[in-house]
């Protein structure tokens, strides 16, 4: 890198994958790749420089004692010339260095495990909410419970044979209900008209149920767990962390409203940056912060090396268009000069055309979650349908059991027999026929 014709300048490098990846060759010798490389070996054309990376491998943030760590902290104390980074610019930041033209606006959301489709016994009941099968069941029992002594004042007023008692119209009710025939039929008009009313209503019921139902079952949509702030600080299932020394560090750290503030508060750890925490995050160890071209490049990745999509970007922003620039010593002369180049290099497009061809492989894995299911309309496995199967056994075994076995038994059938009892002689002795004082006839009605 350097000619020594020169003065060599020293460039404090820390890797941001894919910005700037840091490698160190056998002899000890610090040397980046990517976009920040291929801008250095234009830069070499003006001015010579060696490598040099921060002893505690951070960005940079200050200090209790006012002085500042990382690569900033070399600024500061003039130790190097300029820093690669690229940086996010802060006000705070800028009190202890000079930032160059913008290079990029980068916006940072949440990476995580990429949620997946599963089955839910409880799956039956989701077509509609709680509200509407508490509504459902009340306006059966409020059938039920008209129905009863409106029969049976029909019953009685028009002396009809039949029947109907609060267990049969509560069998009737669910027949009806679950769009099952029933042989029972309410006794006249009255009762018929509230029984069509029932019918319309359960027929409209259940269908909308069963069209519904079958849609969430053959293609279900998968349940994103956390896709905002507000998602992550509520649940307590997967911790998230915050990259050590950087710009998001620094910013939940001073945040004052209450959702940014319980995201500082609340987090498990810390890692060096993204990239290196990439495998941990698709495996589910934890959630991280980090700006969205790294998710990317961690996405493409993967993709590239599985074949498949482990993680997951959150639709909500935790922070956008944050401007990301080199830092310079204060009152740098290097910082004008480089900033021309630095412009020439964006207008030409030749910066993000070095930063695309970092990032390939990311269409399919930054589709939502639900387009995984490559096969389409998918057949119903058994733990699909365990809940409903669940659900049926147990209200058969409740019916069944002795204090409510009265709905499933047919009430007594009265038969009034008439019977024409004769004894007399002649029926004990066939051959021989006595009429008179000692005969016996008995005629019970």
């Amino acid at each position: 890198m350097a000619t020594h014709s020169r003065p060599v300048l020293k460039v404090a490098v820390e890797q941001w994958v894919p910005w700037t990846k840091v490698l160190t060759d056998a002899d000890g010798t610090v040397r980046i790749e990517g976009p920040m490389a291929n801008l250095l070996d234009i830069l070499s054309n003006v001015l010579d420089y060696d490598l040099v990376r921060p002893t505690d491998r951070v960005w940079g943030g200050p200090l209790p004692n006012g002085s500042w760590n990382g690569m900033l902290g070399q600024l500061q104390r003039q130790e190097v010339e300029f820093a690669v980074g690229p940086f996010g610019v802060t006000d705070l930041r800028e009190t202890v260095c000079d930032f160059s033209t913008p290079l990029y606006s980068e916006n940072n959301a949440i990476l995580m495990v990429r949620p997946t489709l599963q089955s839910d016994m409880a799956g039956f009941v989701k077509p509609f909410t709680g509200q509407v099968w508490l509504l459902t069941l009340l306006s059966l029992a409020v059938v039920v419970a008209v129905m009863t002594p409106l029969a049976a004042v029909e019953v009685r007023l028009f002396k009809l044979s039949m029947r109907w008692s609060l267990s049969k119209t509560t069998i009737w009710g669910l027949k009806v209900f679950t769009q099952e025939g029933s042989v029972d039929v309410p006794p006249l008009s009255a009762s018929r008209l509230l029984a069509a009313v029932w019918l319309l209503a359960s027929l409209v019921f259940m269908s909308s149920y069963s069209g519904i139902l079958t849609a969430m079952l053959t293609v279900p949509r998968v349940t994103i767990p956390i896709d905002s702030l507000a998602d992550l600080v509520a649940q307590k299932d997967l911790p998230w962390r915050l990259e050590t020394g950087s710009m998001m560090f620094q910013y939940f750290k001073e945040a004052q409203d209450g959702v940014r503030r319980e995201v500082f508060r609340g987090i498990s750890g810390t890692f060096p940056d993204c990239w290196a925490a990439r495998e941990d995050i698709a495996s589910g160890k934890y959630a991280a912060i980090c700006d969205k071209t790294t998710m990317k490049k961690a996405m493409s990745w993967d993709f590239s090396t599985s074949g498949k999509c482990h993680l997951y970007i959150s639709r909500e922003l935790v922070y956008t268009n944050a401007i990301i620039a080199m830092a310079f010593q204060s009152n740098s002369t290097y910082l004008g000069p480089i900033n021309q180049i630095i412009l020439t290099v964006k207008e030409a497009g030749i910066l993000d055309q070095w930063l695309s061809a970092q990032i390939t492989n990311t269409s399919q894995c930054l589709r939502p979650p639900t387009a995984d299911r490559s096969e389409g309309i998918a057949a119903l496995s058994i733990e699909a349908m365990a809940g409903s199967f669940l659900v049926l056994a147990g209200v058969s075994h409740t019916i069944t059991s002795p204090p409510l076995s009265f709905l499933t038994q047919h009430p007594p059938t009265t038969v009034n027999l008439h019977y024409h009892y004769q004894i007399s002689p002649t029926t004990l002795h066939p051959h021989h026929h006595h009429s008179g004082p000692n005969s016996h006839h008995c005629d019970p009605q």
